[in-house]
């Protein structure tokens, strides 16, 4: 098994056609040898997998911060979604408490500014452009408690609202590199000074950044590629259903749904990320899922649980011994199991992660691999993973409603 992560591929045959199937292997071998030669030197998405990144902050420049017990974080998109992520994956090892605003939700708001312990926290802003509306919106609601002592601004060193509110207010700024989209950026300032005041490592989660480019992880990641790639070609598959077995890993699942989402949905390509909370949905959409059309792909995530819950007295008679001494997890790798050899049985494709351990160096390593298999699948399906057109049409029209 894979020291952090254990990863299945169950996508047969009958989805691609295997002459092709060679040729894109080969061509995603290159691309990636070409990705790994120039991560030192290119500053794309890529660089912040590299040894020689430099981040545009230093620990010394927080520690006046640490006083506070609790942080608000003020973003969307990927200027939240991959510290919330980091929260809720080592939320064991976390003293202090984190709020995200990652949406425009007024009783949110009102129950946070009702708290008596605002004073005592930390606001950290975060907005690529610097001119993010919801953004701004949250910020301004908070405009009596924002201040030079109690904020950190991250946004890029641009003529922007935010860089200049920071410069008016003499407030901390920190800059977002311009060359790292949002969906991109949890490995950069974004998600590592969260990180810092999270009590995380941020050199624990650059660890193991670099392994699917090396040997059979390399294989495994090509593989992958490859099979997906041929799924999203095949233009019957719909949805992919992120099937997830572990409350931790939710929010890093929404990570993924943007990052999927958004990088691979353009031009008439791509598959919806739809999260499942399981086992839950066993009794709600399993039925579905199984016996409807054959439209879905399944990615299944489960976590090595290392607190265990016992069933140490049944209650409801011999019948129901079988799970006398058993432990909770059992009962959700069992329904596990038992969803895979369906899946199986019925040539429905899917991946499974098993998370081996709760720790930032598999967390670091999940999202390069989430990374690196969005990147290359948009390679070989021929759209830019990088943008995000039909976003930016209705930026432009919302401030057009709004003025």
């Amino acid at each position: 098994m894979n020291k952090n992560i254990y990863l299945r591929n169950g996508i047969s045959s009958n989805f691609f056609n295997k002459k092709i199937y060679s040729k894109d292997k080969i061509r995603i071998n290159k691309i990636i040898n070409n990705i790994f030669d120039s991560l030192d030197v290119e500053k794309n998405a890529f660089h912040s997998f590299s040894k020689s990144f430099d981040f545009n902050f230093k620990n010394s420049q927080l520690t006046r911060f640490n006083k506070y017990k609790s942080v608000i974080l003020i973003g969307m998109g990927g200027s939240a979604l991959g510290a919330e992520a980091l929260y809720s994956f080592c939320k064991d090892k976390i003293k202090k408490k984190f709020f995200f605003f990652d949406n425009l939700d007024q009783f949110k708001i009102e129950s946070i500014k009702e708290n008596k312990n605002l004073k005592n926290s930390l606001f950290i802003i975060i907005s690529k452009s610097g001119n993010t509306l919801e953004t701004l919106i949250n910020s301004n609601l908070f405009k009596d408690r924002i201040n030079k002592k109690n904020t950190i601004i991250i946004t890029e060193k641009k003529n922007n609202l935010l860089n200049k509110f920071a410069k008016n207010k003499k407030i901390l700024q920190i800059d977002h590199k311009d060359y790292i989209g949002g969906r991109y950026s949890v490995l950069s300032e974004v998600g590592m000074v969260p990180a810092y005041f999270m009590g995380l490592k941020k050199n624990y989660f650059r660890k193991n950044l670099l392994a699917f480019f090396k040997s059979k992880k390399k294989t495994l990641l090509i593989n992958n590629v490859v099979k997906l790639a041929h799924i999203y070609n095949f233009k019957k598959i719909n949805s992919i259903i992120l099937l997830n077995y572990a409350p931790e890993v939710n929010d890093f699942l929404y990570w993924c749904q943007q990052l999927i989402a958004e990088s691979l949905g353009k031009k008439g390509n791509g598959i919806l990320p739809v999260i499942s909370p399981a086992p839950r949905d066993h009794h709600s959409l399993l039925q579905l899922y199984l016996d409807g059309p054959k439209d879905k792909l399944f990615y299944i995530f489960s976590l090595n649980v290392r607190k265990k819950m016992k069933i140490n007295k049944n209650v409801f008679g011999k019948t129901f011994n079988f799970v006398e001494s058993k432990d909770l997890s059992k009962a959700k790798e069992a329904q596990k199991n038992a969803l895979i050899h369906v899946l199986k049985k019925k040539n429905i494709p899917y991946q499974e992660f098993f998370i081996n351990k709760r720790n930032e160096e598999t967390l670091g390593e999940l999202f390069s691999y989430f990374i690196m298999e969005t990147v290359l699948i948009g390679r070989l399906i021929n759209v830019n993973p990088f943008d995000q057109p039909a976003v930016e049409e209705v930026k432009f029209l919302t401030k057009k409603y709004l003025s």
